[in-house]
């Protein structure tokens, strides 16, 4: 079904999908539309549509939310056969819903998904961003196990495809809010095979939400930090020379935090995308709330760099005109 929300400036962005636009801006403020429904975004870009997975709220639900969009003005709601708790469960699964998606379009042109479920990785694929989608593994077993190294957290896989070609898989978090620690291994072309030993390369200040970028050949780590409940959560990164490390925090890290007025309450676990040579950054905030339990919402700003390569703080409702 169609739902027309709030709008945020993103003039001329019809032009990107072969639509037509006013030439009057249009301008909306975060979050994206109304509802719980934005937690852990991920993002892909498939033949002028874009498709938006995130975590339901209260704590994840038996499967994802996910909507796609033309211009991020109007929006459709759509389901997936896969992942679901019922489908994504073992002798090892933990209690945990269905979290944190990341989504990414290989190189063989398949859509691809590690998702968090009962505290284990999954991975599927499909030949598109819809599906139907399908465990990688043929036994039906998570690519990560909750039992796979003790004393990590399994949740919050990130992928990342290096111009190389060479395919690394990030993820980790800590129990409790503390202790977080950030794994990587290289995979194989299948997306599934590990082609070495997962090394440990957890960054400064680093809790879970490890997404990785590549510009100007450095590798930015960025990532979540604080408890995700509160005021605490933001979003901070380090930049290294390899895939692996070794981190140096960036300079304006952490780059986005709760306001002081309030306004923004515990911004996290994000992803990034590019459109014309400008990155953006999708990503959830706490809406104020007295339950015990967490409600998060979308939101959409500009990432943006300084000369020497810095990211900037962000801006906030900082969407430039597409060009």
């Amino acid at each position: 079904m169609k739902r027309n929300y709030f709008y945020f400036t993103l003039s001329l962005v019809l032009l990107l999908v072969s639509c037509h636009q006013s030439e009057q801006d249009q301008v909306v403020g975060n979050p994206l539309f109304g509802g719980y429904f934005g937690a852990d975004p991920a993002i892909v870009e498939y033949e002028g549509k874009f498709y938006i997975y995130a975590t339901k709220d209260p704590w994840g639900g038996d499967d994802l939310a996910v909507f796609v969009t033309e211009d991020f003005l109007s929006w459709e709601e759509a389901s997936l056969n896969w992942p679901t708790k019922e489908a994504c469960t073992s002798p090892t699964s933990l209690d945990a819903n269905v979290w944190a998606p990341d989504v990414i379009q290989g190189k063989d042109g398949r859509f691809y998904m590690y998702i968090s479920v009962g505290s284990e990785i999954w991975a599927g694929g499909s030949d598109h961003p819809l599906g139907p989608w399908e465990n990688l593994k043929a036994d039906n077993t998570p690519l990560i196990p909750s039992d796979f190294i003790e004393g990590i957290h399994h949740i919050d896989a990130n992928c990342f495809i290096d111009d190389d070609g060479k395919i690394y898989l990030y993820w980790g978090s800590g129990w409790d809010w503390v202790n977080g620690r950030c794994l990587v291994v290289r995979l194989d072309d299948d997306m599934k095979t590990f082609l070495e030993e997962p090394q440990d390369v957890t960054p400064p200040n680093f809790f879970e939400g490890a997404f990785m970028i590549k510009r100007n050949g450095q590798y930015y780590l960025m990532y979540s930090d604080g408890m995700a409940i509160n005021e605490t959560y933001h979003i901070r990164y380090s930049v290294g020379d390899t895939p692996y490390g070794p981190w140096r925090e960036g300079k304006y890290s952490p780059i986005l935090q709760s306001t002081p007025d309030g306004a923004v309450v515990g911004p996290g676990h994000h992803s990034v995308f590019r459109v014309h040579n400008q990155d953006y950054i999708l990503y959830h905030r706490i809406y104020p709330q007295e339950q015990e339990y967490v409600l998060r919402q979308l939101c959409l700003d500009s990432l943006n760099y300084d000369a020497k390569g810095n990211i900037l703080p962000i801006s906030l409702n900082s969407v430039p005109p597409f060009e």
